[in-house]
Protein backbone atom coordinates (compact mmCIF):
# COMPACT_ATOMS: atom_id res chain seq x y z
CA UNK A 1 0.00 0.00 0.00
CA UNK A 2 1.19 3.53 -0.86
CA UNK A 3 -0.18 7.00 0.96
CA UNK A 4 0.65 10.65 1.23
CA UNK A 5 -0.78 13.82 1.93
CA UNK A 6 -2.43 15.05 -1.28
CA UNK A 7 -3.05 18.43 0.06
CA UNK A 8 -3.20 20.62 3.18
CA UNK A 9 -5.75 23.40 3.82
CA UNK A 10 -4.42 26.81 4.59
CA UNK A 11 -7.45 29.30 5.61
CA UNK A 12 -6.52 32.66 3.88
CA UNK A 13 -8.41 36.21 3.80
CA UNK A 14 -8.15 36.75 -0.18
CA UNK A 15 -7.04 34.34 -2.85
CA UNK A 16 -4.99 36.81 -4.79
CA UNK A 17 -2.88 38.11 -1.99
CA UNK A 18 -1.94 34.91 -0.94
CA UNK A 19 -1.03 33.69 -4.41
CA UNK A 20 1.18 36.56 -4.83
CA UNK A 21 2.92 36.04 -1.58
CA UNK A 22 3.59 32.43 -1.53
CA UNK A 23 4.69 32.86 -4.93
CA UNK A 24 7.06 35.82 -4.44
CA UNK A 25 8.09 35.20 -1.27
CA UNK A 26 8.21 31.18 -1.12
CA UNK A 27 8.68 30.56 -4.98
CA UNK A 28 5.91 28.49 -4.86
CA UNK A 29 4.51 27.67 -7.76
CA UNK A 30 0.69 27.89 -8.70
CA UNK A 31 -0.71 24.61 -9.81
CA UNK A 32 -4.32 25.00 -10.06
CA UNK A 33 -6.41 27.48 -9.68
CA UNK A 34 -10.01 27.00 -10.84
CA UNK A 35 -13.31 29.00 -9.93
CA UNK A 36 -16.32 26.70 -8.47
CA UNK A 37 -18.36 30.09 -8.82
CA UNK A 38 -20.26 31.49 -6.00
CA UNK A 39 -16.47 33.19 -4.86
CA UNK A 40 -14.99 30.30 -4.41
CA UNK A 41 -11.74 28.34 -5.90
CA UNK A 42 -9.43 25.55 -5.87
CA UNK A 43 -6.10 26.86 -5.37
CA UNK A 44 -3.33 24.52 -5.35
CA UNK A 45 0.30 25.62 -4.63
CA UNK A 46 3.41 23.74 -4.32
CA UNK A 47 7.29 24.26 -3.22
CA UNK A 48 9.45 23.75 -6.38
CA UNK A 49 10.45 20.34 -7.35
CA UNK A 50 7.85 18.99 -5.04
CA UNK A 51 5.71 15.86 -6.49
CA UNK A 52 3.15 15.19 -3.66
CA UNK A 53 2.05 17.49 -1.17
CA UNK A 54 -0.01 20.44 -2.14
CA UNK A 55 -0.78 23.92 -0.19
CA UNK A 56 -4.94 24.30 -0.77
CA UNK A 57 -5.68 27.88 0.15
CA UNK A 58 -9.30 28.34 1.53
CA UNK A 59 -11.15 31.45 1.68
CA UNK A 60 -12.25 31.90 5.29
CA UNK A 61 -16.21 32.26 5.05
CA UNK A 62 -18.21 33.68 8.46
CA UNK A 63 -17.09 34.75 11.51
CA UNK A 64 -15.31 31.46 13.12
CA UNK A 65 -13.20 31.39 10.14
CA UNK A 66 -12.12 34.25 9.77
CA UNK A 67 -11.18 34.24 13.28
CA UNK A 68 -8.54 31.13 12.65
CA UNK A 69 -6.65 33.24 10.18
CA UNK A 70 -3.62 33.49 11.02
CA UNK A 71 -3.53 31.22 14.24
CA UNK A 72 -4.72 27.58 12.90
CA UNK A 73 -2.51 26.02 16.01
CA UNK A 74 -2.87 28.50 18.52
CA UNK A 75 0.52 29.64 17.70
CA UNK A 76 2.49 26.47 17.06
CA UNK A 77 4.73 25.85 13.82
CA UNK A 78 2.14 24.62 11.43
CA UNK A 79 4.03 23.60 8.99
CA UNK A 80 7.35 22.20 7.74
CA UNK A 81 9.39 23.69 4.95
CA UNK A 82 11.95 21.24 3.78
CA UNK A 83 15.23 22.26 1.84
CA UNK A 84 18.00 21.40 0.30
CA UNK A 85 19.64 24.39 0.94
CA UNK A 86 19.31 25.60 4.19
CA UNK A 87 21.13 28.70 3.71
CA UNK A 88 20.31 29.46 0.08
CA UNK A 89 16.73 29.26 1.04
CA UNK A 90 17.08 31.78 4.19
CA UNK A 91 18.88 34.51 2.35
CA UNK A 92 16.13 34.42 -0.47
CA UNK A 93 13.58 34.44 1.47
CA UNK A 94 14.74 37.39 3.55
CA UNK A 95 15.71 38.86 0.65
CA UNK A 96 11.79 38.63 -0.14
CA UNK A 97 11.06 40.41 3.17
CA UNK A 98 9.72 37.29 4.77
CA UNK A 99 9.30 37.71 8.52
CA UNK A 100 11.73 35.16 10.84
CA UNK A 101 11.25 34.87 14.11
CA UNK A 102 14.80 33.58 15.27
CA UNK A 103 18.12 33.61 13.62
CA UNK A 104 19.30 29.93 12.36
CA UNK A 105 19.67 27.00 14.53
CA UNK A 106 21.99 23.88 13.91
CA UNK A 107 20.12 21.27 15.60
CA UNK A 108 21.28 17.62 16.09
CA UNK A 109 18.57 16.75 13.36
CA UNK A 110 19.49 20.02 11.21
CA UNK A 111 18.97 23.09 10.15
CA UNK A 112 16.27 25.27 11.33
CA UNK A 113 14.38 28.90 11.77
CA UNK A 114 10.80 29.67 12.15
CA UNK A 115 9.00 32.26 9.75
CA UNK A 116 5.67 33.74 9.53
CA UNK A 117 3.68 33.63 6.52
CA UNK A 118 1.79 36.88 5.68
CA UNK A 119 -1.13 35.81 8.23
CA UNK A 120 1.03 34.92 10.77
CA UNK A 121 1.50 31.44 10.68
CA UNK A 122 4.28 29.86 11.58
CA UNK A 123 6.56 27.83 9.82
CA UNK A 124 9.90 25.95 9.46
CA UNK A 125 12.37 26.26 7.05
CA UNK A 126 14.34 22.94 7.94
CA UNK A 127 17.07 21.14 6.26
CA UNK A 128 17.42 17.77 7.77
CA UNK A 129 20.44 16.04 8.17
CA UNK A 130 21.20 13.04 6.18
Amino acid sequence: MKQHIGSIALVVADYDEAIAWYTRALGFELIDDTDLGSGKRWVLLAPPGSSETRLLLAKASGAEQLARIGDQTGGRVFLFLHTDDFERDWQRMRAQGVHFREEPRHEPYGSVAVFEDLYGNAWDLLQLKR
